[in-house]
């Protein structure tokens, strides 16, 4: 995938990981970056286009594959966490990470899947997290809506290989964004969790996983449960 050339939207580019992704792929030689939000005043980032779009919305997503006809790059970052568990959490909140992180991004997905197929294949990113591999008390309903768009990434990639479209999944610990500003310990910067996973998109990778702690927690998965969730504080 060679972002230089490319013409790209990101979602929730008004700050955060999206507005570094806006950033970089200019950076890198993109001709055209789509900087989308539902607040697009709130974009700050020269020479990007910005675009209403929000994700849960099927006609502001519709509206804006019929806007940006030309994208061959999709990076899919919106996102929200709402501190909800789902036992004894606002099931409206479980819902709304559901409506967010799976069915949002879906929609994008499959509104936009036609649109890179028109223009050559080209590539999707789907922003996930390393808590897409496990659950822990206080954002188990972020943990589940990443853990099915994670499956949603396995499998819209067998989708649409057919078409020549790269889907890429990246996982990541703690960045320092706005999202994670309550969190005491240690941070990625935005700008390097972006760089690794623009990095990992130009060579091909269909998992880019950005910091160790992550890798640890993927590697965990083949072992006994409780020994790692024996590591996590109480």
């Amino acid at each position: 995938m060679d972002i230089n050339g490319s013409v790209a939207l990101v979602t929730g580019a008004n700050r955060g990981l999206g507005r570094q992704f806006a950033q970089q792929l200019l950076e890198r030689g993109a001709t055209k970056v789509y900087a989308t939000a539902r607040r697009p005043e709130l974009v700050d980032v020269p020479g990007v286009e910005a675009l209403r779009l929000d994700i849960t919305d099927p006609a502001s997503v519709t509206a804006a594959a019929e806007a940006a006809g030309d994208v061959t790059l999709l990076v899919n970052n919106a996102g929200i966490s709402t501190g909800a568990n789902l036992v004894t959490g606002d099931l409206a909140e479980v819902h709304r990470e559901l409506d967010t992180h799976f069915f949002g991004t879906l929609g994008m997905v499959r509104a936009f899947a036609p649109v890179l197929a028109r223009n050559g294949g080209g590539a999707i990113v789907n922003v996930l997290s390393a808590l897409s591999w496990f659950g822990i008390d206080g954002a188990n309903a972020y943990h589940v809506a990443k853990a099915a768009e994670w499956a949603l990434t396995n499998g819209v990639r067998l989708e649409l290989s057919a078409q020549g479209t790269l889907v890429t999944g990246v996982h990541l610990g703690a960045a320092d964004t706005d999202m994670m500003g309550d969190y005491d310990g240690p941070k990625t910067s935005a700008a390097d969790v972006v760089r690794v996973a623009l990095d990992g998109l130009e060579k091909r990778q269909l998992e880019v996983v950005v910091d160790e702690w992550s890798a640890g927690v993927k590697a965990s998965l083949a072992g006994d449960p409780a020994a790692f969730y024996g590591q996590l504080p109480a």
